[in-house]
């Protein structure tokens, strides 16, 4: 294996990391969105907030990390992508941002008025960002990015293959976060939420899973080298996705909460591996290969040995902050928490 490849084997364990971690967190704005009013859904907004709150910002880590490593390995392929796709990329931060400033406003909100607005533009800018990144996600893998960059501002995310790739990036969002959110319900003691949650949330998994599979046909004819991938040496990844998938939903009907987070996240790391899969060995798919694209050695050398050591002093932190929050050890430690009564 070529240094470059180790590179960018090394900056897309973010991006699946980051589809996990970043996108249960974005799709919970969905769950959000369609809680209900302040009497119906109060109880699942509560849950949202216990749930994201301690975890939300450092899940972006993983999105500092596959820019930094992108521009610093592959800079002209980050100009590339940048110059083509600054319209949904900058939507996209929009929507972080406006989802991070209206998650922490709602709780300091003066009037309900004023919490209903905010929690909705949480949720709605929830939705957005997966959304924006599914599009530029799209555009690289048709082919709509050109090497020497400055492609089509337009055309290049609106198109089929975009189109269903931010479809699918917020259903695929959305059903992972009703997974752990089914899952920290019934951790709480709250049966009727997490009953409320297990049958939405089949309904979410199998609709995506049905956009998922129909997504081949258009997928095939607007992005042909992606779409060869694949149903060729991606193949296996696309069917473990698949009976991850299916053995979430049978957890999930036969209320096996926690045990049902497992297969979910493993159906979302393996479509997501499968696509980087089915376009190797491009970066920017029939425009510019991995190893022509890569950077000084010298530099691919340095970022590696930054990754050891990220691996070794960030890691472990992060390890420890969801395994408190999944414990809700870090509630009880809290001062008036009924272990300090």
């Amino acid at each position: 294996m070529d240094l470059s490849d180790v590179v960018a084997t090394a900056m897309f364990i973010g991006v699946v990391l980051y589809a996990l971690f970043g996108g249960a967190d974005f799709g919970s704005g969905f769950w959000d969105l369609t809680a209900g009013g302040p009497r119906r859904g109060s109880r699942l907004r509560v849950l949202i907030d216990h749930s994201i709150g301690p975890v939300w910002e450092a899940n972006h880590v993983w999105l500092i990390y596959i820019l930094v490593f992108l521009w610093t390995a592959y800079p002209t392929v980050f100009a590339a992508v940048m110059t083509t796709l600054f319209i949904p990329m900058s939507l996209a931060l929009l929507g972080i941002v406006l989802r991070g400033a209206n998650f922490a406003f709602r709780k300091y909100s003066a009037t309900l008025g004023q919490a209903r607005l905010f929690g909705a533009l949480f949720a709605g800018a929830s939705l957005i960002t997966p959304f924006f990144f599914g599009t530029a996600v799209g555009a690289i893998a048709s082919g709509r990015v050109p090497a020497e960059g400055n492609g089509d501002v337009w055309r290049s995310w609106l198109n089929p293959t975009s189109i269903l790739g931010g479809t699918l990036a917020v259903g695929t969002s959305a059903f992972l976060a009703g997974v752990f959110l089914t899952a920290d319900a019934a951790r709480s003691g709250d049966d009727a939420l997490a009953g409320y949650l297990r049958s939405r949330t089949l309904i979410v998994g199998g609709v995506t899973g049905a956009i998922a599979i129909a997504a081949i046909a258009p997928i095939r004819h607007d992005a042909p080298t992606l779409g060869a991938g694949l149903l060729g040496r991606a193949l296996p990844l696309i069917a473990l996705s698949a009976a991850a998938g299916v053995a979430t939903l049978v957890l999930l009907y036969r209320r096996r909460f926690g045990w049902a987070r497992v297969p979910a996240a493993a159906a979302v790391a393996a479509i997501v591996i499968g696509w980087a899969v089915a376009q190797t060995p491009w970066i920017l798919v029939d425009q510019m290969l991995i190893v022509d694209a890569a950077g000084a050695r010298p530099t691919l050398l340095a970022l590696l040995a930054v990754v050891a050591v990220a691996a070794v002093t960030v890691l472990p932190a992060l390890a420890y902050l969801f395994w408190l929050t999944q414990t809700d050890a870090w509630v009880r430690d809290q001062p008036g928490s009924p272990d300090q009564a």
